[in-house]
C-alpha cells in the first residue's frame, strides 16, 4: 500500500469527526484511543504534556481503516494494522521526521511497526512490556475479603492520591509524574478513584476507572504500596470499582495487565476477567 493513504491530523475535533465511527466499532480493542481522546476533549490538548497531541488515520475508499495517535512525550499508539499498513505508516512518519520513543498496540501490530521503524530509520527496538487486555464476565469478589471498606476519593485525599500516582508510575517502569497533581484533581472531580481503607481509616490500596465512553470503562490504575501487598486489598478494591462500573451502565469493563506479573493476572481472572487480546509495548533508541 502507499504511505499516502495515511493522513496526519492535528485537530482533535477533526480527528474524531473522521475516526469516531471506526473507534466506536470495537470499543474494547479501541479502549485506549477512546479514553485518551475523551480526556483530551474534556481536559484540553495539554492533558498529557506540554506538546500538542498528534493523530492520524488510514483511509481507503473514503473509509477509515486504522488510526494512530501520540501524546508527547509518550509512545505512539496504534489500532490493528497489517504488516503492509505498518510499513506504510513507518514510511509516512519517518518522511515527516517524526521522532518516536516507542510504540504500543496489539502484539502483531506493535511487532510489525517496530520492525518497520527499524528498517526505515535505523533505530533499535526493544520490548518494554507484554500486556493482556481483559474483559469482565461474571463478577466474583475474591475471598477472603480483607477488613476495611471502599471509599471514593475526595479533595482531602489529593496529596495522598498524587503521591501514589508517582509511586505507581515508578513501579511500572516509568518516572515520577510531574502532572500527578493535575491528574489527581481530574480523577477526584468525577469520582474516578476508590481507596480501600483499613479499619482505622488509612488508605491501603487504590483502583481507578476511566470515564465511560462508547459504553466501556477501563479499570486503571490499580496500586498497592509494596509493603501492603499480599493482603487481599487489590482484589477487594478492584472488585468494588468493577461493580461500580457495571452499576453505572457500562456494557464492557476492561483492564490491562502486565503478562510478566502472574499474580495480578491470576487475581483478575478470579474476579471474573477474561482475555480479549495481547498487546506489546516497544521502546526505540537511535
Amino acid at each position: 500500500m502507499h504511505p499516502g493513504d495515511w493522513h496526519r491530523i492535528d485537530d482533535l475535533d477533526l480527528f474524531l469527526s473522521r475516526a469516531g465511527t471506526f473507534l466506536h466499532s470495537q470499543p474494547a480493542l479501541h479502549t485506549v484511543p477512546l479514553t485518551v481522546t475523551e480526556a483530551l476533549r474534556t481536559r484540553g490538548p495539554h492533558a498529557y504534556g506540554d506538546v500538542a497531541p498528534v493523530f492520524g488515520v488510514l483511509e481507503r475508499e473514503s473509509e477509515v481503516r486504522a488510526v494512530y495517535f501520540r501524546t508527547p512525550p509518550f509512545r505512539l499508539n496504534l489500532t490493528r494494522l497489517t504488516p503492509e499498513e505498518a510499513d506504510a505508516l513507518a514510511v509516512h512518519l519517518a518522511a515527516a521526521d517524526h521522532p518516536l520513543p516507542g510504540v504500543s498496540g496489539e502484539r502483531a501490530t506493535a511487532v510489525a511497526f517496530a520492525e518497520a521503524w527499524q528498517r526505515h530509520t535505523g533505530a533499535t527496538a526493544g520490548l518494554h512490556e507484554s500486556q493482556r487486555l481483559y474483559r469482565l464476565g461474571t463478577l466474583t469478589v475474591p475471598g477472603p475479603v480483607p477488613a476495611g471498606r471502599p471509599r471514593i476519593v475526595e479533595k482531602r485525599d489529593r496529596d495522598q492520591l498524587a503521591g501514589w500516582k508517582d509511586e505507581f508510575s515508578v513501579a511500572i517502569g516509568g518516572t515520577a509524574d510531574s502532572r500527578a497533581g493535575e491528574w489527581a484533581d481530574f480523577r477526584i472531580a468525577y469520582g474516578g478513584i476508590t481507596f480501600w481503607e483499613d479499619t482505622d481509616g488509612s488508605p491501603v490500596s487504590m483502583a481507578g476507572a476511566t470515564p465511560m465512553v462508547a459504553g466501556q470503562v477501563r479499570v486503571a490504575p490499580v496500586y498497592t504500596p509494596s509493603h501492603l501487598c499480599g493482603r487481599g486489598y487489590a482484589g477487594a478494591v478492584t472488585a468494588e470499582v468493577s461493580r461500580a462500573a457495571l452499576a453505572s451502565g457500562a456494557d464492557e469493563v476492561l483492564l490491562f495487565t502486565d503478562l510478566a506479573n502472574p499474580t495480578s493476572n491470576a487475581l483478575y481472572q478470579r474476579i471474573g476477567y477474561r482475555p480479549v487480546a495481547d498487546f506489546a509495548v516497544y521502546d526505540f533508541t537511535a
